[in-house]
């Protein structure tokens, strides 16, 4: 065993708008462990191959691309070439992106060790969609967090208004039921429940309860 997998993981998946970003910062907060936004490493992908007008289905160019990008967490910023890029890859553009370039195994491939890289002591907090039964396989602990596709367009309509900007709640709920299509049909590391996560389905909780459901689970 290597002393990186000595290092404990908590491994938090789920669909878009679940919540799991805003939780997992949370508990990874309260633990002082790192965290990863696996999620945003997509959104970034995507943002620079729009920049570099490099289509989106273009898997192997996308791969390239990503092995050359310097991505980086400060401070629940993101860098992207030292460049904070936190408002770019946040858009929902870039949401809708990261669930494109997500389906390419070459890209996902690409990314495999620099999500690895995360992992360091005293711990890791990281969320995505296959955090567990991909890329930390071995996590201490496997949470999958979920709520209806319903809730989940109300939270991110909510969340666009009360950043001033105009959304429309048919169009985010359709957007949302394609992204999850996209990733849970994808041929490689499909959005999926690992066998020994345990369900978290929060349509009806505070983020104070998923917070507290997780932390019980990770002790």
């Amino acid at each position: 065993m290597s002393n990186q997998q000595h290092i404990p993981v908590i491994a938090i998946d789920g669909p878009s708008a679940s919540g799991k970003g805003t939780v997992a910062q949370l508990v990874a907060k309260k633990l002082g462990y790192h965290y990863l936004d696996s999620g945003a490493l997509y959104r970034i992908v995507a943002l620079a191959a729009k920049a570099q007008n490099i289509s989106w289905q273009d898997g192997l160019s996308l791969a390239d691309l990503a092995s050359k990008l310097n991505i980086s967490f400060k401070d629940g910023e993101i860098y992207l070439n030292e460049q904070n890029v936190s408002e770019e890859v946040r858009t929902e553009e870039m949401g809708k992106g990261a669930s494109q370039v997500a389906v390419h195994p070459a890209l996902r491939l690409e990314l495999v060790s620099l999500q690895h890289s995360f992992r360091k002591a005293p711990g890791l907090v990281a969320d995505g969609r296959d955090m567990a039964t991909v890329i930390f396989p071995d996590a201490n602990t496997k949470i999958y967090l979920t709520a209806t596709a319903e809730v989940r367009a109300e939270r991110r309509y909510k969340q666009l208004m009360s950043k001033g900007i105009h959304a429309n709640l048919a169009d985010i709920l359709l957007d949302l039921q394609q992204r999850d299509a996209r990733d849970q049909q994808r041929t490689v590391a499909p959005l999926q429940q690992a066998k020994d996560a345990i369900l978290l389905e929060t349509s009806d909780l505070s983020i104070e309860q998923a917070v507290r459901f997780v932390l019980d689970q990770s002790n």
